[in-house]
């Protein structure tokens, strides 16, 4: 039997899924879960890659010991965020996505280029932390000097394990500056930006071998974590998704990006797939929800949560992608400070679930109208999934079939991509 190694890591959570093909099916089960999270560091937020590390190591030995014969082991992320390095050596701090840092550059970058510009050379929608930004903070700040790579958080970790560094095409497409036409880097962009034109090399493709550990083969998957949750979905026929985690990505698959004034303006980013590109759109997702719960209730169950929310009769709703929620210190009071006065508890539930709901309206309109296409259903994959309540609002507000599939479709788009394989 070949077994394969999923090492699936989110922004809140990690873990590690083997899997094997039996009469056909794929077959899979977690052998190892740990915590993730952004940390407070000297007043900006961070990663503590040296702890995920070490949590990947320990779960690839737990894995070991239940399984004999893993072939392969690959990793996914989250996108935009990176490790730099000067050779072998770290460069530290590695910033987390929703950290600041970019707030003072964003208008620097696009006053050497557009974001117009950025936008029909990229396909790449408009966040405030993705690395393009990250990368010229990095550069007015000195951080670029005498770095020889820059490697995407699940690049990095695989690097650790083999000793190989590989820039992977789903994960570099979430920096904004992949050029849709070539689906490289976009040689202008690094060069009208100034940046180090060594730190973008020619990218390597889901299921390439690059190394070995332990006697286990390290294979890239789609290491965003989207573009493995893409490929994890039973999809009849091109239908619309949503990876439902900390962000909601919702999307389809196109045959090529969509760079058109509209998509600019609807703000839809292209992604890499395995084969495809992902038309999709970055909507806030659980975040509101965890953070929600983090302040108000965290001994409380979502289950209680949901049921609660369920029976309120609270109808207000908000932007859920107004950037008062991106990071707030307290998402109680962002929520007060957009509705104008507190509610009570489950009220805060209710109008954050309408209000995601309400986005994923909006997003498919957008979506429908840019591609001119109509499209039935909508699958969702993630925790979200698993949320009834949600489903049904979506349901209502949409008009689509909603199809919810609460399994681990990202681990499960990891694997298959491992196991699909040929060696």
């Amino acid at each position: 039997m070949k077994y394969a190694l999923a090492v699936d890591i989110g922004a809140s959570s990690g873990r590690h899924i083997v899997g094997w093909m039996e009469n056909g099916e794929l077959h899979n089960e977690e052998v190892y879960r740990f915590w993730n999270g952004m940390k407070e560091e000297n007043g900006h937020l961070v990663w503590d890659t040296e702890e995920l590390l070490k949590q990947v190591k320990a779960g690839i030995a737990e894995a070991k010991s239940r399984y004999e014969g893993i072939a392969t082991v690959s990793i996914d992320t989250w996108g935009v965020d990176y490790v730099l390095l000067k050779g072998d050596q770290e460069v530290y701090p590695v910033y987390a996505y929703r950290d600041g840092r970019t707030e003072s550059v964003i208008d620097k970058v696009h006053t050497q280029i557009s974001f117009s510009e950025l936008y029909r050379r990229t396909g790449c929608q408009f966040q405030p932390f993705n690395s393009i930004y990250q990368l010229y903070a990095d550069k007015l700040a000195g951080r670029l000097e005498g770095v020889t790579d820059f490697l995407m958080i699940p690049e990095y970790l695989m690097y650790k394990l083999c000793g190989v560094k590989a820039k992977e095409f789903t994960n570099a497409t979430t920096t904004g500056m992949i050029a849709a036409n070539t689906r490289e880097f976009d040689e202008e962009i690094v060069h009208v930006l100034g940046l180090p034109k060594e730190l973008f090399p020619d990218l390597r493709q889901p299921g390439e071998i690059i190394g070995e550990y332990e006697g286990i083969k390290v294979m890239l998957c789609a290491t965003h974590d989207t573009g493995s949750a893409v490929e994890g979905i039973p999809m009849e026929g091109q239908q619309l998704y949503l990876s439902s985690g900390t962000w909601s990505l919702l999307g389809v698959k196109t045959p090529k990006p969509l760079t058109d004034r509209q998509s600019e303006q609807a703000n839809y980013s292209n992604e890499g797939g395995v084969g495809y590109n992902r038309y999709q759109k970055n909507i806030m997702g659980m975040w509101l929800v965890n953070e929600l719960r983090r302040e108000l209730c965290p001994d409380k169950s979502f289950g209680d949560i949901v049921k609660e929310a369920e029976e309120s009769t609270f109808d207000q709703t908000v932007d859920a992608d107004a950037p008062v929620f991106l990071s707030p210190k307290s998402m109680k009071e962002a929520f007060d400070s957009v509705i104008g006065k507190p509610m009570q508890e489950a009220d805060y539930f209710r109008c954050a679930y309408l209000s995601l709901a309400q986005s994923y309206a909006k997003a498919i309109q957008k979506l429908e109208n840019n591609t001119k296409v109509k499209y039935e259903k909508l699958y969702i994959v993630g925790g979200g999934a698993k949320n009834a309540f949600l489903n049904r609002l979506t349901e209502e507000a949409t008009g689509k079939k909603v199809v919810a599939l609460p399994i681990e479709a990202t681990a499960i788009g990891n694997l298959k991509i491992q196991l699909e394989e040929k060696q």
